[in-house]
């Protein structure tokens, strides 16, 4: 496989949604080429462990570089203990040479285990669909003497919650800079997701804001393996529902990880790990897979 192919493909590993590159370092087309189509299918696993007064806050599971699903949580003094999978399908369409659209579904399964000192031991398990996007990037800048420059907006097809469903309610903008230098790539994504507040059953519920900030570096081993590494910085508002706050604000640092390897130039394998360092517990663990049709 071509060094230069591997390395455009990593720069997709490391930014939000972006995709693949024929050149290596210039990266003169970031984006998935015009006409074509890409195939990107991911399976995100996380296990998060909460004990003590709980006022309702949401588990946050990391389903891509900058998207999450919002797992609901009980009130009241309770010990829990969940894993979850998230299994997501998308496609990516190049529209021009320096944009391309794209759309993602997601399935959720989740089995939790809680317990307080009024009750039994009590496991719950669910499988449901969970949420569907449509979104657009664009490449503002190329590689050059500076930084290239991405930005993206989504938006949020269909979110189900905890009683119903909400449809146009939630955004994604985003801007990300990279820098390769042979065989390190640099890069930095700023994203902030906005909610609109919505029906849930018979409540007003509104998910809390989220602003997210990620400075990431990956090395080139060889033209097949490539190893990353990052911070992940969060800060989320807390949820509303009918207008009183489901907890305070929160921030989190998390360290992520990640090994890249290319099977072929048309088909990438991706596997990384998130371990929060502070504000929240837990760990989460994704697999994806990017091929071209």
């Amino acid at each position: 496989m071509d060094t230069r192919h591997f390395i455009g493909t990593l720069i997709f590993l490391l930014l939000s949604h972006t995709a693949h590159a024929d050149l290596p370092l210039s990266i003169e087309d970031l984006l998935t080429d015009k006409g074509k189509l890409k195939l990107e299918l991911s399976l995100a696993y996380g296990n998060h462990d909460r004990q003590g007064l709980a006022v309702g806050e949401p588990l946050l599971l990391q389903t891509g570089p900058t998207s999450f699903i919002s797992l609901p949580t009980r009130i009241g003094e309770t010990k829990t203990n969940s894993d979850a999978l998230v299994a997501t399908a998308g496609l990516r369409y190049g529209l021009m040479a320096r944009t391309e659209i794209f759309t993602r579904a997601s399935a959720l399964y989740r089995h939790t285990r809680s317990s307080s000192a009024l009750s039994e031991p009590s496991p719950q398990k669910e499988s449901r669909f969970a949420d569907a996007w449509l979104g657009i990037n664009h490449q503002f800048k190329k590689d050059d003497a500076t930084p290239a420059v991405l930005g993206f907006v989504e938006l949020a097809l269909r979110e189900k919650h905890q009683n119903s469903s909400s449809s146009f309610k939630s955004f994604l903008l985003g801007l990300s800079a990279y820098k390769a230098i042979d065989p390190v790539v640099f890069s930095l994504t700023a994203a902030t997701r906005l909610n609109q507040s919505r029906k849930d059953g018979n409540s007003s519920y509104k998910p809390g804001n989220l602003l997210l900030l990620n400075p990431s570096i990956a090395f080139a081993v060889n033209d097949q393996v490539t190893f990353t590494g990052g911070v992940q910085w969060t800060a989320q508002q807390a949820d509303r529902q009918d207008g009183q706050a489901q907890g305070f604000r929160r921030t989190s640092t998390s360290l992520l990880l990640g090994v890249g390897y290319g099977i072929s130039k048309d088909s990438t394998i991706n596997l990384s790990f998130k371990a929060n360092a502070s504000g929240s517990g837990g760990a989460d663990l994704r697999l994806s897979w990017l091929h071209t049709l």
